[in-house]
C-alpha cells in the first residue's frame, strides 16, 4: 500500500491557540497561548491567559523604570518558569517577529533598553517560563483536537483581560458547539 502524501509544514506562528475543552486538569485549561515560533524543529508560545503574582521589580536585579514598576508578570507556561520573556509593541516598531507590529524577546538587556527608551505607547508583556513542542509534537496535538486555532492580532494580546481573552476568542468561533464551550462550567462535572 502507498504511503500517504506528506503535508507541506504550515508554521502557526502569530496564530492563538486556544483549548478546546480537552485539556482540563492540565496548565493549559481554558487557556490561550500566542505562538511565536513554530517551525519543524518545534515550537515556542506564551499563555497569555495566567496572569502571576510577582512583579516585574521582584524579577530582575536592574532598576525597573517607575511608569513599569507594579507590572505583573505572566505564567508564560511550564517549561523553564525562571526563564523571563517579553511581548512588546510600539507604533515605532512596525516590523515584527511574531506578527506585524509584535515582537517577541528574551535578552534581559534589551528589555531594560525598552523599558528605558521612553518610547511613545509601547505595549509590553513579560513572562516567566514559556509552552514548548519538540518536533511534530503540537501537530500531533492539534490533530487530536486538543488546541483550535485562531490569528493573533496585537490588539487582543494587550488590551483584554487575561481573564475574558479565552472566552472571547472561543464565542469568535464559527461552530456553535464550540461557542457553547465558552458558557459552560469550568467542571463539567457540576452541572
Amino acid at each position: 500500500m502507498p504511503k500517504a502524501p506528506k503535508r507541506a509544514f504550515q508554521s502557526l506562528r502569530g496564530h492563538f491557540l486556544l483549548d478546546g475543552g480537552t485539556l482540563g486538569g492540565s496548565c493549559f485549561h481554558r487557556s490561550v497561548v500566542l505562538v511565536c515560533e513554530h517551525t519543524p524543529e518545534g515550537a515556542l508560545g506564551l499563555v497569555l491567559t495566567r496572569p502571576g503574582s510577582l512583579r516585574l521589580e521582584d524579577s530582575l536585579a536592574a532598576e525597573v523604570p517607575q511608569g513599569f514598576r507594579g507590572t505583573r508578570l505572566f505564567d508564560g507556561g511550564p517549561v523553564q518558569p525562571t526563564a523571563l520573556s517579553y511581548l512588546h509593541s510600539a507604533p515605532s516598531h512596525l516590523l515584527g517577529n511574531v506578527l506585524p507590529g509584535l515582537s517577541i524577546g528574551h535578552q534581559i538587556e534589551e528589555l531594560q533598553d525598552l523599558m528605558a527608551s521612553g518610547l511613545p505607547m509601547l505595549r509590553l508583556k513579560v513572562f516567566s517560563g514559556y509552552a514548548g513542542w519538540s518536533p511534530g509534537q503540537l501537530d500531533k496535538e492539534l490533530r487530536r483536537g486538543s488546541w483550535l486555532t485562531a490569528p493573533a492580532e496585537v490588539s487582543m494580546v494587550f488590551d483584554l483581560p487575561p481573564e475574558a481573552l479565552w472566552k472571547h476568542l472561543i464565542r469568535r468561533r464559527d461552530s456553535w458547539q464550540e461557542r457553547l464551550l465558552a458558557d459552560a462550567p469550568e467542571d463539567l462535572s457540576s452541572n
